[in-house]
């Protein structure tokens, strides 16, 4: 065992409203009622999250957002601030998912940013890192990682980046029902780990670092027993009560 508390995330993206959100948080909650020694967090649209503060405040689950800008305030048309998601409950956000950048522009410059700003605001950052089919092709995939992590944990301090959630989401697997191999998925992410300890070996032992690309029940088991993998964002099957439920109990699984 290594000490560090699996996480299973949900990311909704961009569905749900909040009737809809609130009906799968009453279907999620007595399914996993019972499960131990997993975190449990679901990242609705921010439509839902003030109404899901409520549903969730008795429960194991934990509420995160799905992005985040930098600066506590501003003249930033669109965007939300931390502590205007702290006011409301929210206790992580995901941050640099792949979607974000390759559809809105997102760089590893505002990401250098918004990780410090997060932790400073008491929020549990998802950083979200991975390299497309071409990179991996091409055998950049080391080089895609060391950039990203390298760039966005910058202006981390040194001891604070165990709080940092890292999530390797290869690209060419979200939402293609592709998946990682367990062998392409654990040398991916000890990679990553290896790279915060390029800064420190004690903070490297304790980042966790999820695996995110087509994250499903009948896909699942294949990676969360791999000696790196510290749980899952999971997108499309996070959607469904049952099947998200059936994801954290392989993680339970797998920790035990």
């Amino acid at each position: 065992m290594n000490g560090r508390l699996p996480l299973i995330a949900g990311n909704w993206k961009m569905h749900k409203t909040v009737a809809e959100a609130r009906d799968l948080v009453a279907d999620l909650l007595p399914l996993i009622s019972t499960v131990a020694d997993v975190e449990i967090a679901v990242c609705p649209p921010f439509t839902a999250l003030g109404p899901l503060v409520d549903e969730v405040r008795d429960s194991t689950v934990r509420l995160f957002a799905q992005n985040m800008h930098a600066e506590p305030a501003g003249a930033f048309t669109g965007e939300v601030a931390a502590p205007m998601l702290v006011e409301l409950g929210v206790q992580g956000v995901i941050l640099g998912h792949s979607e974000r950048r390759e559809m809105f522009g997102e760089t590893d410059r505002a990401l250098a940013l918004k990780v410090p700003a997060a932790l400073s605001a008491g929020l549990v950052p998802i950083l979200c890192v991975g390299e497309t089919e071409e990179e991996r092709e091409a055998e950049e995939t080391e080089r895609k990682l060391r950039h990203q992590v390298q760039e966005d944990l910058a202006r981390v301090e040194i001891d604070r980046l165990g709080e940092v959630v890292i999530a390797y989401e290869p690209i060419w697997a979200i939402g293609t029902g592709k998946v990682a191999s367990p062998e392409q998925a654990q040398d991916a992410i000890a990679f990553i780990r290896a790279l915060v300890a390029d800064r420190s070996r004690e903070q490297a032992e304790r980042v966790r670092v999820l695996y995110g690309g087509s994250v499903s029940p009948d896909t699942c088991n294949s990676v969360l027993g791999l000696p790196d993998v510290d749980g899952a964002l999971v997108g499309g099957a996070s959607l469904q009560a049952e099947s998200f439920a059936a994801i954290v109990a392989a993680a339970a699984a797998a920790a035990a």
